[in-house]
C-alpha cells in the first residue's frame, strides 16, 4: 500500500510596517517594511535557512514581496508573485486609524464588527472574496509542490482566512479568534488539497520570547462579558 507524501507549507505574514504600529487599515496601501519588519524578517530567514524550501510564493505587495525577498535569499530562490494572495482592501477605510473610522464611519463599522466574513466596507472586500481567490492558489501550490516544502508570504487578514477555511472553523470570527503577528511562521502539512494538518501557529519565537497578548485591534465580541454575540 503507497501513502501520498506530506507536502509541507510554510505560512508567514509580513514584517512590521509603519501602518501597523499606528492601527491604520492598510490592506490595500503599498507601505514598505519598517526597520522592526526587517528585522523580523531577517529572523526567520535565519531560522528556516537550513529547511529544504523548493519554492517561495507572495502577495505583489511591497511588504510580502520585501519580506519573502529576506526568506527566499538563502535558498537562491526567485519569487513567484500571486494575485490571489493579497490582502483584504478596507475601500474607503484604507489608511485610516481605526479609532477615527469607528467615529466617522460608526454604522458601518459596527456591521463590519460583527461580520467581516459577508460585510464589506464601500469598495472594499468581504473576507467570503478573499477566501474565494486565495484557496485557489494554496490548492495550485500543493498539486504542483507534492511532497515538497513551500515557503507563501501573505498578509494578517488573508492567512486567518485560509487557515479558518482549510480547518474548518467558522470564518465570521477570524478576527478575534485567530492572531497573525508580524512575521510569524505558521506549518501546514497536506496529504491533498482537503487534507490538512495544523502543526504550528502565529510563532514568533524568531524574535521575541513570548507571544502578544490578546488586549487590541479585537471587535466587542471579546469584551462582551455577557456572551452575547
Amino acid at each position: 500500500m503507497s501513502t501520498q507524501p506530506t507536502t509541507r507549507i510554510f505560512l508567514v505574514r509580513h514584517g512590521a510596517t509603519q501602518l501597523s504600529v499606528e492601527d491604520r487599515f492598510a490592506g490595500a496601501v503599498n507601505v514598505e517594511l519598517s526597520a522592526e519588519g526587517i528585522f523580523q524578517a531577517e529572523r526567520l530567514a535565519e531560522r528556516l535557512a537550513r529547511d529544504p524550501i523548493v519554492a517561495v510564493y507572495c502577495s505583489p505587495m511591497a511588504r510580502t514581496v520585501h519580506t519573502a525577498s529576506i526568506l527566499a535569499k538563502p535558498h537562491r530562490l526567485a519569487l513567484m508573485e500571486r494575485e490571489g494572495l493579497r490582502e483584504i482592501s478596507h475601500g474607503h477605510w484604507e489608511g485610516m486609524r481605526r479609532a477615527d473610522v469607528e467615529t466617522q464611519f460608526a454604522d458601518e463599522y459596527a456591521a463590519w464588527d460583527e461580520d467581516p466574513f459577508t460585510f464589506a466596507p464601500q469598495d472594499g472586500e468581504a473576507g467570503v472574496n478573499v477566501i474565494a481567490r486565495a484557496l485557489p492558489v494554496i490548492r495550485e501550490i500543493v498539486l504542483k509542490h507534492c511532497g515538497q516544502n513551500v515557503l507563501v508570504i501573505s498578509h494578517k487578514a488573508t492567512l486567518r482566512l485560509i487557515i479558518s477555511s482549510l480547518l474548518g472553523f467558522d470564518a465570521r470570527g477570524y478576527r478575534d479568534r485567530l492572531d497573525q503577528s508580524p512575521a510569524c511562521l505558521n506549518v501546514l502539512d497536506f496529504k491533498d488539497p482537503v487534507r490538512v494538518r495544523l502543526m504550528l501557529f502565529n510563532d514568533v519565537s524568531h524574535y521575541v520570547n513570548q507571544p502578544q497578548r490578546s488586549d487590541e485591534h479585537l471587535s466587542k465580541w471579546w469584551d462582551d462579558v455577557q456572551g452575547n454575540k
